[in-house]
């Protein structure tokens, strides 16, 4: 399969439980040879979405054509293990009395079990083929479900929440992991997450999916820093929505007279708009600033790598959120002065 072919093509999907509508008129290619994240809420329909395109569920309408080969028309579908695809389930699902090697193999005629070995290599677990689960640790079990689903030579693997059972610290590994693997096997995948920053830092595309439609679509960094409406900003990661009137390639707002993105929508005349700024783009300062704006630390919320503070401006009320590197000295409370550091994004009203 070429990069210039879909991997996945979905066209028109729909797929309801008894009178409940769960996907609605889902179309979508998915690129060859990368991570594809299908985001959404719970209950927005990404676990139906994923069992329809593995074959475990079948779509009332649509089609799902993988690797070129139509899979599911809403009369006919192929069986899941003819389709070429890999599943890997949120608690990895493996056999607890079968070693590690045994769980890899399980499925593979034992002709084709020569390279098998070079796989448990790829991910890491060399001199582990013959312990069980149970003497596994959560990250190393989520890496032989990823080796099983690679084993059969997939054109597609799809990753239904695989992180979603590990601690914070281990989910961090074993996503970089995941996605070194995939990459060193050139496989293409399709995660499923309601988790904005594993979207952001795993995928290289995002699909938004609410309410069992697909509502947006596109690259991360083009989707956070020019999402097509301010609703799709909220889903894609925290955003501070303002009232502005926009004249040229300058916005006015509660914060100020601030420069646009030089290729967001042009605006010739004074018009009513919404404004995003993420909360990297806010600078906290201690002592007032001339062009600043004055607001109250709500609330500090401490993660470690960063923070963000909530806020709410001492003029009119405006609720506000800043992200600062590491930790803080602002506290609940104190008064501070706000300063925009780079170009806003508008829609018009």
């Amino acid at each position: 399969m070429t990069k210039d072919i879909p991997a996945i093509q979905i066209a028109g999907l729909a797929k309801a439980y008894g009178a409940t509508p769960v996907l609605r008129s889902v179309s979508l290619d998915i690129p060859a040879g990368a991570i594809t994240a299908v985001l959404g809420a719970s209950g927005s329909g990404k676990t139906t979405l994923l069992r329809l395109l593995a074959g475990f569920d079948h779509a009332d309408a649509g089609s799902i054509r993988i690797a070129g080969r139509q899979v599911d028309d809403g009369r006919r579908a192929a069986r899941p293990q003819h389709r070429g695809v890999g599943y890997v389930p949120q608690d990895a699902a493996l056999f607890p009395h079968l070693t590690v090697f045994a769980n890899v193999s399980f499925g593979v005629p034992r002709r084709k079990r020569g390279k098998l070995r070079q796989l448990i290599d790829l991910v890491g677990l060399a001199g582990y083929e013959k312990r069980y689960p149970h003497q596994l640790s959560g990250g190393q079990q989520q890496r032989v479900a990823l080796a099983r689903a690679l084993a059969i030579a997939p054109e597609v693997v799809l990753l239904d929440e695989p992180f979603g059972s590990l601690d914070a610290a281990l989910r961090e590994s074993v996503r970089a992991d995941v996605v070194r693997i995939l990459a060193d096997a050139n496989t293409t995948a399709i995660l499923v997450t309601h988790d904005q920053d594993e979207a952001l830092s795993l995928a290289s595309h995002i699909a938004l999916l609410e309410d069992g439609r697909i509502t947006a679509y596109g690259k991360p960094r083009d989707l956070y820093d020019r999402p097509p409406t301010p609703r799709i900003a909220v889903a894609i990661g925290t955003a501070n929505l303002l009232d502005g009137h926009r004249a040229g390639d300058r916005v006015s707002c509660a914060l100020g007279t601030l420069l646009v993105m030089p290729d967001g929508p042009p605006a010739d005349s004074d018009q009513p708009c919404q404004v995003l700024l993420r909360p990297e783009q806010l600078l906290l300062h201690a002592a007032a600033q001339a062009d600043g704006t004055p607001a109250t630390v709500r609330q500090v919320r401490y993660h470690g790598h960063d923070t963000l503070i909530d806020l709410t401006s001492q003029c009119d009320g405006l609720r506000l959120t800043a992200r600062v590197t590491g930790g803080t000295a602002f506290k609940p409370g104190q008064g501070v002065w706000v300063t925009v550091t780079s170009h806003a994004f508008t829609w018009d009203r």
